[in-house]
């Protein structure tokens, strides 16, 4: 019989009503909502001890069962590829990702990605994201550089996901947009969901989004209608620096999905944008570690050249 593991989310007071796919993608943040929805279909959830159908909803005071799969085996195969390393233990590892490189593999993305290079690296990582997606906590884009964590074991993973859902980890960003700001610092507080007719896009949504949070704040203003700024992440959605700049009209130079057509004359590869800093208590010790990442050159010579 196949091993699983039982997850239980009891439903809490004032969130019956919710379809239940989208219940259990705001209670965690480990699973994506197409692989709950996935569980859904292969009859894995249960309200109340009953197999709930797709578009069932929550049901205040009940309690839902996820039975998920033991992790089939890795079909992702190792990758030669140089990793700039921050820091390794026994339970994490902490790199600084490059330009043009995606964190896992996905359709039209089988190879070449961090998870390749990190199972060349590591061997073993966590499985509880599935055969794509081991050790992977938390992702960044694939034009976006700096920090990022992968766990080693099961145990790391849990409790790195558990800081991400209560919004621990500090998470520093920056970025070049356009637009010189005139507030020194702002909050961004808008729900991001799917675009409601670009499915490939997220869009500030607020019926159907979850919270999101960006906190920013002025580094410099640039020449050429342009800023250097911060951003400090509060929840962690697909794309939420992007998303939450464009909606303040201040979108991300070189952004290609959310940004201007007249982007076009930089040459850029891509947004600019730098996970700086990622600081999280170790899984094991407990302890606060932050690490940072120095801007790439092509940021750098940016900065230098409208300064």
């Amino acid at each position: 019989m196949e091993e699983r593991t039982i997850r239980t989310f009891p439903v809490q007071q004032g969130q019956g009503g919710i379809r239940i796919d989208k219940y259990l993608g705001l209670c965690q943040e480990e699973f994506s909502r197409s692989y709950l929805q996935k569980l859904i279909a292969d009859n894995a959830v249960r309200m109340d001890g009953k197999v709930v159908a797709a578009k069932e909803k929550t049901k205040e005071g009940a309690v839902i069962t996820v039975e998920v799969p033991k992790p089939e085996p890795l079909e992702v195969l190792p990758e030669n590829i140089p990793l700039d390393i921050l820091y390794e233990d026994s339970d994490i590892i902490v790199v600084n990702k490059g330009k043009n490189m995606v964190v896992h593999p996905a359709a039209g993305h089988e190879g070449g990605t961090m998870v390749n290079a990190l199972l060349y690296h590591c061997r073993e990582l966590s499985g509880i994201n599935g055969v794509l997606r081991p050790g992977i906590v938390h992702r960044i884009d694939r034009n976006t550089t700096g920090v990022l964590v992968a766990c080693k074991n099961d145990r790391a993973h849990h409790i790195l996901a558990e800081q991400l859902k209560v919004h621990s980890i500090t998470r520093k960003y920056e970025a070049i947009v356009h637009g010189n700001l005139k507030e020194e610092e702002g909050t961004v507080n808008a729900p991001i969901g799917r675009h409601p007719v670009d499915r490939k896009k997220m869009a500030v949504n607020n019926k159907n989004g979850k919270e999101a949070v960006t906190h920013y704040r002025l580094l410099k203003n640039l020449s050429h209608g342009l800023a250097h700024i911060e951003c400090r992440l509060e929840t962690g959605r697909t794309h939420q620096i992007r998303v939450h700049m464009a909606s303040i009209h201040h979108p991300l130079l070189g952004d290609d999905v959310y940004g201007m057509a007249s982007d076009a004359k930089y040459h850029l590869e891509g947004q600019v944008l730098h996970a700086r800093v990622l600081g999280f208590l170790h899984p094991a010790t407990g302890e606060y570690m932050e690490f940072s990442a120095p801007l790439p050159e092509y940021f750098k010579e940016l900065l230098e050249k409208y300064r």
